[in-house]
């Protein structure tokens, strides 16, 4: 798919000499498998004064960003969707295609290191939350026959296993490298494995919809397992019926917990397969 870059162009805990926040431009390229290196992806910060946001100040920014990458970007994401507008103008005038995205996992991680290490050592740093991003809640659908397997289990994987992701056979995937979370090699990876005698032909559907994270749903009297996909799409992948799927679900999500929320879901023919039809490591992001 390309070169992807992700971006967040917003106001920073930080005023300037009129006591008005600086806003700032991050800019940072997507990785696409488990297996890059974080030094090895690029990156772009540029501040901006508050009587300057615009998107021509946004466009003449990622000119300059892309002046100094290694290669431009083929399409560019985004999860602040207060700023759709300036930063859909921008890039349609550098003529590059870009959307909201809830899979921006190494900006997510850049701007929680930059609020931690750089904006509290800036002259005019003023410490606050910044605020949160609004999702839309949508109401979970049932899935399209399409993406119905046959069975499903929950499963862990240690974080160390997905360095040999490369060499695993699988025909559609998206992955990151867990080397930007810093998580320690024994960490438990939990995911869940859906199994079909379809299992190419569903990968492939599942594929086109921007697989966001996978979360256990306790909010209605039957507790179930949602697949976020997309911008706001909510799919109910299972109802868990019993006393054991729940315990299963709950082992998940704690699993999670402990794994920085890093989780994935895989699509094989059955048990006994070797390959994947498709494996996308996620991560549920607090976005804000």
């Amino acid at each position: 798919m390309g070169i992807v870059w992700e971006l967040d162009f917003y106001s920073r805990p930080i005023l300037d000499e009129s006591g008005k926040k600086l806003w700032e431009v991050l800019v940072c390229e997507s990785p696409l498998e488990a297996g890059q290196k974080p030094a090895t992806l690029f990156r772009y910060a540029q501040y901006c004064p508050s009587t300057q946001v615009n998107s021509l100040w946004l466009q003449e920014a990622l000119q300059n960003a892309i002046a100094q990458a290694p290669q431009p970007p083929n399409e560019i994401r985004f999860f602040r969707r207060q700023m759709t507008n300036m930063i859909n103008k921008a890039c349609e005038d550098l003529g590059i295609a870009c959307e909201v995205s809830r899979r921006t996992f190494a900006l997510n991680h850049w701007l929680q290191e930059r609020e931690q290490v750089v904006y509290p050592d800036q002259p005019g740093f003023q410490p606050g939350a910044n605020p949160s991003v609004s999702y839309e809640t949508t109401t979970p659908q049932p899935l399209p026959d399409a993406l119905i397997g046959q069975q499903w289990a929950f499963v862990t994987l240690e974080a160390s296993a997905f360095a040999e992701m490369a060499e695993w056979e699988i025909a559609f995937t998206r992955a990151f490298p867990l080397e930007i979370l810093k998580l320690a090699p024994d960490t438990k990876i939990p995911g869940l494995i859906i199994f079909s005698h379809r299992a190419l032909a569903l990968a492939g559907w599942m594929s086109g919809l921007e697989l966001a994270f996978l979360k256990m749903d306790t909010s209605t009297t039957k507790p179930r397992l949602l697949l976020e996909t997309g911008l706001s799409d909510r799919w109910i992948l299972a109802n868990l019926t019993t006393p054991q799927l729940q315990a299963e679900a709950q082992g998940f999500e704690q699993a999670k917990q402990a794994a920085q929320q890093v989780h994935f879901v895989a699509v094989q023919s059955d048990p006994e397969a070797e390959s994947f039809a498709g494996f996308w490591l996620l991560q549920e992001l607090n976005l804000a």
